[in-house]
């Protein structure tokens, strides 16, 4: 089986995987089945909608179904050693060792028709040198494809710390609904903008409807300019208007490359 073949059935396996998880995860109102943790006298505690705390306990819901997913389509699964390190998860195949595929978990919030920021992944050190292994699972360069699986849910209003006995579990408003999930490969869905503005973070689209259908800036350019752009991101320099400045947009980039003919495939 070639290249190509496997990544497009890996991700085929992968997205209709991501549309039962849905159905998983949440109640028939559509809140998230999730209320609060409980403790040995059978209270729970109310979740607050923090981000980092909905996202750490998403991941924890989900993960048994992950590793079940990969057992039936092939794939053993490695964790990331370290929290620091990428990908969340690698996918090597049963068959094919040679053959991995990294996948992010990727949770946010919506806010009108946009989400919240999110970012894809450092574009420092692994992702320049590729055949190293400086926090990242395996070299950046052996795994065939990198893919995001992306949770889009709505906040609720809830009172925090809050405590219930167990008997009063279904009058709980759980801290999020309407939960969405859906899976893109990371250059697809990629901006040219940092996500964050102090770490080398990769940004991506902001817009729902982009991100479902991988539709961010480099989707029309493809992922050799993804790679080379963020390879080169704040480091190329080049002279406009007789002043020289870092190149930090793909417009500039295209220009210095020579390629002002590619400027029409830009995602706006």
């Amino acid at each position: 089986m070639k290249k190509e073949e496997y990544k497009s059935n890996f991700k085929k396996a992968l997205t209709a995987f991501s549309e039962k998880l849905r159905q998983y995860v949440s109640t028939e109102n559509g809140e998230w089945s999730i209320k609060g943790f409980i403790d040995a006298y059978k209270n729970i505690y109310t979740i607050s909608s923090d981000t980092k705390i909905i996202s750490k306990i998403l991941e924890i819901h989900i993960l048994p179904q992950i590793i079940q997913f990969a057992e039936q389509v092939g794939y053993n699964i490695v964790l990331a050693e370290h929290q620091n390190y990428y990908p969340d998860l690698t996918f090597v195949n049963k068959q094919n060792e040679s053959v991995k595929f990294a996948v992010d978990l990727k949770t946010t919030y919506r806010k009108q028709n946009a989400v919240a920021n999110f970012t894809l992944g450092s574009h420092g050190s692994y992702f320049k040198e590729r055949d190293k292994q400086k926090n990242i699972q395996f070299p950046y360069g052996q795994y065939w494809g990198h893919y995001c699986l992306g949770i889009i849910y709505t906040r609720n209003e809830v009172s925090e710390n809050e405590v219930f006995n167990v008997r009063k579990l279904k009058s709980i408003t759980s801290a999020i609904k309407n939960l969405d999930f859906f899976v893109a490969e990371k250059w697809k869905i990629a901006s040219d903008k940092q996500g964050s503005g102090n770490t080398a973070n990769i940004g991506c689209t902001l817009d729902l409807e982009n991100l479902k259908n991988e539709n961010g800036v480099f989707s029309n350019l493809g992922e050799d300019w993804f790679d080379e752009y963020w390879i080169n991101y704040g480091s190329a320099t080049m002279l406009k208007n007789d002043k020289t400045r870092k190149i930090t947009n793909i417009r500039d980039f295209l220009e210095f490359k020579g390629r002002i003919d590619l400027l029409e495939k830009i995602v706006k």
